[in-house]
C-alpha cells in the first residue's frame, strides 16, 4: 500500500502561481495530478513516469503547467502558472504501480491522495 500526502493548493489571483507537492510512502512506476471541480467528472492534468522522465499533459494545461518529479525523494511536483479561475478545482495526487496505454485515464492509477483545493480568484 502507497500512500499520498498533498500539499500546496491555496487562493490566488489569476495570473498567479502556484506549485503543488506529493510525497509517495513507496516506489510506483509514474506519478500524475487530476482535477475535480464542482459538479464535474475527475479530470486528468499531467503524469510523469519515473523510468525515462516521460511527461504527458491535458491541453487545457499545456505551456502553463509543468509535472516534475525527485525519484529519490519519491515526490512528484506540479509547478502551475498564469493560472485561470477555470484551474480552480481540488487537485488530486495519482499514482501506478504498471505502465498503462491510457495514462490520461484515472482507472491506471492505483493510489490516491486526499486531494488539496486550488482557487483562482478573478
Amino acid at each position: 500500500q502507497v500512500q499520498l500526502v498533498e500539499s500546496g493548493g491555496g487562493l490566488v489571483q489569476a495570473g498567479g502561481s502556484l506549485r503543488l507537492s506529493c510525497a509517495a510512502s513507496g516506489r510506483t512506476y509514474a506519478m500524475g495530478w487530476f482535477r475535480q471541480a464542482p459538479g464535474k467528472e475527475h479530470e486528468f492534468v499531467a503524469t510523469v513516469t519515473w523510468s525515462g522522465g516521460r511527461t504527458y499533459y491535458a491541453d487545457s494545461v499545456q505551456g502553463r503547467f509543468t509535472i516534475s518529479g525527485d525519484n529519490a525523494k519519491k515526490t512528484v511536483y506540479l509547478q502551475m502558472n498564469s493560472l485561470k479561475p477555470e484551474d480552480t478545482a481540488v487537485y488530486y495526487c495519482a499514482a501506478r504501480t504498471r505502465t498503462s496505454s491510457e495514462p490520461y485515464s484515472p482507472g491506471a492509477y492505483d493510489y490516491w491522495g486526499q486531494g488539496t483545493q486550488v482557487t483562482v480568484s478573478s
